[in-house]
């Protein structure tokens, strides 16, 4: 498997169809392929050989999905790079990861001092965008005028792609995924979630996450269309809707409620959706009564998947979104494992716990990752056996639908990003005025789950809420910053080994709750 013979079967099958769509210029998929090629020609010559990694950092685009493939054709590493985080995250992200070359989109220009500072080896910069830098290539240029090459012979399990997830501390992990980490992955989507020739995707997700990622693979080797934006607007996302027929769209629970509620929402006709995939937080039932009577053309498909597993893990059929009927009774679920990967809920020993048991989601199959980029003992942790151990709570029924109910890791998921309290905590302590702080979830109506801190000043100190999230904003990409702050004079709760008791602070929150996850 290489993540190259998608491009080449889609060239091969559709070379005059459209392949990608992007503010009103169409590229039919020959046009992507010879750009994809000239592409890689262009980054051999600056120095990307097997293995070499390709940083990108910029807003969706026809050119970053070109580059995905340029990169591959090439022999190299792609890793993109989420356009969330502040620029102390992303220079660490960088100088992590040591690229040969680093793309950056227009937003990204002014700050490439900042982003390479870290770097022991400065890599080769190159601008993607209407902006130039002197002394640099544009992508553009590259796709134009680059001399084709042959096309890499990496595949299986040789690295070609590094994702970037957050750390449980300050330090994030990049997932290394295979050739056939991504492949699997496509036909996986293929598989469970109907993508065809026929499949106008609208991407909305940004390509940094396998949100995003993912589908833009899957839907290359099914060889359908990508109308791409740079990012979720809820009015943009309803006039390319309206204007480009989408088909299928990827959007978390948080994006759905933003377009009902927007009031170009009555003014648009988003009827040539035929399918809707959400995922990162479960669809509350009061959201699905209302996509299924104002949107009656969606069929929604419930995702849940993890970064390390290459995004799908589980699937709930359209049948099951359904209410007051038996099939209903799933619909709290995240689904049945998807094809191809096997899922079991485990204790902690890894043993296989009797259905209806609460464990953990363990995964196995051809699309969970290598490990972690030069963190081998966070990978032992969590790949065992041949086992890759979530950190979700779970139980299983008779029929193999896992509902989740916990998590056992200290994670966050807010508007389907995923937030690592020890991340944000670090953040925290660097204000020398705290003494002690403890950030955990909270439910929100709007994000699913709030990032909340309970912060204990030091005696004397003065401290207030707008001052701990500012101090976060300043260090950390703003969806990680806590969104209320409550500080407190007494001291956290500690358990009898000296650790903050979570539960204990998250329990008033969750009370009346069937779940301790939104």
């Amino acid at each position: 498997m290489r993540l190259t013979q998608a491009l080449s079967r889609a060239v091969q099958h559709r070379p005059t169809e459209p392949a990608t769509i992007f503010h009103g210029r169409t590229r039919t998929w020959e046009e992507f392929g010879t750009r994809s090629r000239r592409a890689a020609g262009a980054l051999q010559r600056l120095g990307i050989t097997d293995g070499e990694r390709v940083a990108i950092l910029g807003g969706n685009s026809d050119d970053y999905a070109e580059l995905f493939f340029a990169t591959a054709w090439a022999g190299g590493v792609t890793v993109p790079l989420n356009t969330r985080w502040s620029v102390v995250e992303l220079a660490r992200s960088i100088a992590d990861c040591r690229p040969s070359v680093l793309v950056v989109d227009d937003a990204w220009v002014d700050e490439i001092e900042l982003l390479c500072a870290d770097v022991a080896d400065r890599p080769v910069v190159v601008t993607m965008g209407e902006r130039e830098l002197a002394g640099t290539e544009t992508y553009d240029h590259l796709a134009t005028t680059g001399v084709e090459c042959p096309e890499s012979d990496r595949s299986g399990d040789d690295l070609a792609f590094i994702c970037y997830t957050g750390g449980t501390t300050s330090s994030a992990r990049g997932v290394m995924l295979s050739h056939s980490n991504l492949i699997s992955c496509a036909l996986m989507w293929i598989g469970t979630l109907d993508f065809s020739d026929e499949t106008r995707f609208l991407h909305t997700p940004g390509f940094f996450h396998m949100a995003g990622a993912a589908p833009l693979f899957a839907l290359t080797l099914a060889a359908g269309t990508h109308i791409i934006l740079p990012k979720f607007e809820p009015a943009a996302t309803m006039e390319t809707i309206e204007k480009e027929q989408a088909t299928y769209c990827l959007f978390v629970p948080t994006m759905i409620t933003m377009l009902l509620n927007h009031p170009d929402f009555p003014h648009r006709d988003l009827t040539s959706v035929k399918t809707v995939e959400y995922g990162a937080s479960p669809m509350p039932e009061a959201l699905v009564r209302r996509v299924m009577r104002e949107l009656p053309s969606w069929n929604l498909i419930q995702g849940y998947g993890c970064t390390e597993a290459t995004a799908l893990v589980t699937a709930l059929p359209t049948r099951y979104h359904v209410l007051d009927q038996p099939e209903s009774s799933k619909l709290r679920s995240a689904g049945r494992a998807a094809a191809g990967i096997e899922v079991r809920i485990v204790d902690l020993d890894g043993e296989e716990v009797p259905r209806g048991t609460v464990g953990e989601i363990a995964v196995r199959g051809p699309a969970v990752m290598l490990g972690y980029w030069d963190k081998p003992e966070e990978t032992a942790a969590v790949l065992r056996n041949g086992w890759l151990h979530t950190g979700d709570a779970a139980f299983m029924d008779d029929e193999g639908f896992v509902t989740i109910v916990d998590r056992l890791k200290d994670m966050i998921v807010t508007g389907g990003e995923n937030v690592y309290s020890g991340e944000v905590e670090q953040a925290i302590y660097h204000d020398l005025r705290v003494a002690e702080c403890a950030v955990i979830g909270i439910p929100d109506g709007q994000w699913g789950e709030r990032v909340h801190a309970i912060v204990v000043p030091r005696p004397g100190a003065t401290l207030t809420a707008e001052d701990v999230i500012a101090h976060c904003n300043a260090l950390i990409g703003s969806y990680k910053c806590p969104k209320s702050v409550e500080i407190s004079a007494e001291p956290l709760p500690l358990s009898g080994a000296g650790k903050i008791m979570k539960q204990t602070l998250r329990a008033p929150f969750w009370e009346g709750q069937t779940r301790a996850v939104h």
